[in-house]
């Protein structure tokens, strides 16, 4: 809910999580009497992460529930930055910090869920010099690793096809409390089906999944561990022998399969038989902690038929190790086996979970092979971005008082573009023709400055005014409503740019005003650099 997410990101982001600089610039800006000034940052990265073609956008929902509620600072906040500010710092400063407020500052954004490109602007931030200068890290922090792990999320989706649901469960491995539960959220809308992250249940609304580990199945030694054995069945006043009726079934598993009874753990047999005496309809164990053909599945399809016959529907496994595409068709083809010999339909509709350490190589390489795998679960490679650790925006000015501003700097990568600007996306022939459009000169980012001429089908303008005079401007969309533009959006991308190897570059360019801008602003620096020298 919106109340929910409010209160976690008040939480989350109070007013002093923010590098110091934030605050002696805006002592220096306010000291000096600029502190009013109307200006305009901007958002964006340098490269598309990951070695692809695009990234997602997404954090812009906390960006604005922070922005609502900035930045009430309490006594105890003035008073630890009393304590870090250099001592000859006007004490009149924190009374204006006291009173400031987002109700003189603008936001406008990109939609959250949408496929961006490198060097895009994502969101424009215009208000006064002091109060925009505070916001930088913040929304930084917000925007930075949301977008980052969903596009990670969005590319195992990719590599994974379709067909097979997809479980995040990182959360034991994420940078941190916060980076766990900002996870699970952002890799659901990038694409995951589920979470094992019960306080993201909580907040988001997602689905959560779990049933058991191997500690639970190590833990038990014998059958006479199981209590209670005699359990009630779906039918009234009737009570069932589970031990015995488990044991028959086994019998006559290991008989089909012609298995060595001297070889299946008993202990696993008993945790199993346990956790489907306490949940038998979510009986999902994982079958690797020993051996999977000897002892696991043998004991998974005797408590499995026990639960049928007592009128329950058993899940599935869970395969954690070893060659899971190998072992997926041999639990498979045991399923199917059992279906015909005991005449048990639901063994047809038994799932298959993998987890093993799932990477998006892992992932694509699964993806060509034959197997039977119907969710998978993804932890470290996913929640901790291993390819690429940051999405690396920044924020930048780009206006101070109505006169454009720009960085220059002796590596053009670190260069910004000066302006406020409108953004644009121009659609070719190979999508629906809404709008035919004239033709429009161009000069692409990073190029040699020579133009291109484009004649799009479909002209797209991106921004939105999502924040003014303190309020929210658009309705603030679920993870669910989320998602779904994720997924609506990179249908819009063309497969060339979706590779996950060697894709197709997006071209980003500037208009021919524009690049006229920045042309007539490196001239002026260069023309002014021996300025004080010259008087």
């Amino acid at each position: 809910s919106v109340c929910s997410n409010q209160r976690s990101v008040r939480e989350r982001v109070p007013p002093l999580l923010t590098d110091l600089y934030q605050f002696t610039m805006a002592y220096a800006y306010w000291r000096a009497g600029r502190h009013q000034e109307p200006a305009v940052f901007e958002m964006f990265f340098r490269d598309n992460p990951f070695g692809g073609g695009f990234s997602l956008f997404a954090g812009l929902n906390d960006c604005l529930l922070f922005l609502r509620s900035f930045p009430v600072f309490v006594d105890t906040d003035v008073q630890f930055l009393r304590s870090v500010l250099p001592p000859n710092t006007d004490p009149a400063f924190f009374d204006f910090l006291r009173g400031l407020d987002c109700s003189a500052v603008t936001i406008r954004s990109l939609p959250e869920g949408s496929v961006v490109f490198a060097r895009v602007p994502l969101m424009e931030v215009e208000g006064p010099l002091a109060v925009v200068q505070l916001l930088e890290t913040s929304l930084l922090c917000l925007v930075n690793y949301a977008s980052l792990v969903c596009s990670n999320a969005a590319r195992f989706r990719l590599a994974a096809g379709h067909q097979r649901r997809l479980l995040e469960m990182g959360l034991r491995r994420a940078q941190g409390p916060d980076g766990g539960l900002t996870a699970s959220r952002y890799t659901h809308i990038g694409g995951f089906d589920l979470t094992s992250n019960v306080q993201a249940g909580f907040l988001f609304g997602i689905p959560v999944a779990g049933t058991i580990a191997h500690s639970y199945v190590t833990s038990f030694n014998s059958l006479e561990e199981v209590w209670p054995q005699v359990t009630p069945s779906q039918w009234p006043h009737v009570s069932i022998d589970i031990i015995s009726l488990t044991k028959g079934w086994l019998r006559r598993v290991c008989e089909l399969m012609g298995a060595e009874p001297g070889k299946i753990r008993e202990g696993e047999l008993a945790a199993f038989v346990s956790y489907a005496i306490a949940y038998p309809q979510n009986f999902l164990p994982v079958i690797d902690s020993y051996s999977v053909g000897c002892s696991g599945l043998l004991n998974f399809c005797a408590v499995a038929l026990a639960l049928c016959e007592l009128g329950y529907k058993p899940v599935g496994v869970r395969l954690d190790s070893g060659d899971l595409c190998r072992q997926s068709i041999e639990v498979r083809r045991v399923f199917r086996l059992c279906s015909e010999q005991f005449s048990v339909s639901t063994f047809n509709s038994l799932i298959i979970v993998g987890t093993n350490n799932i990477s998006e190589e892992s992932m694509a390489e699964l993806n060509k092979k034959e197997n039977e795998i119907n969710v998978i679960g993804v932890g470290t490679h996913l929640v901790t971005c291993t390819k690429q650790p940051s999405l690396g925006c920044v924020y930048k000015l780009v206006e101070v008082r109505g006169r454009p501003r720009m960085k220059i700097s002796e590596d053009p990568q670190k260069s910004t573009v000066a302006g406020r600007k409108t953004v644009y996306r121009l659609l070719d022939h190979t999508h629906p023709a809404l709008l035919a459009g004239c033709t429009l000169t161009c000069y692409p980012l990073g190029g040699d400055n020579s133009s291109v001429s484009v004649t799009p089908a479909q002209v797209t303008c991106l921004r939105k005014e999502v924040f003014l005079e303190g309020q929210v401007t658009e309705p603030l969309c679920s993870a669910a409503e989320t998602r779904a533009k994720v997924q609506s959006s990179l249908q819009t991308l063309h497969p060339r740019h979706k590779r996950l190897q060697e894709p197709d570059s997006y071209t980003v360019a500037l208009s021919e005003k524009l690049r006229n801008l920045v042309t007539e602003l490196q001239k002026d620096s260069n023309s002014d650099s021996n300025f004080l020298l010259a008087n």
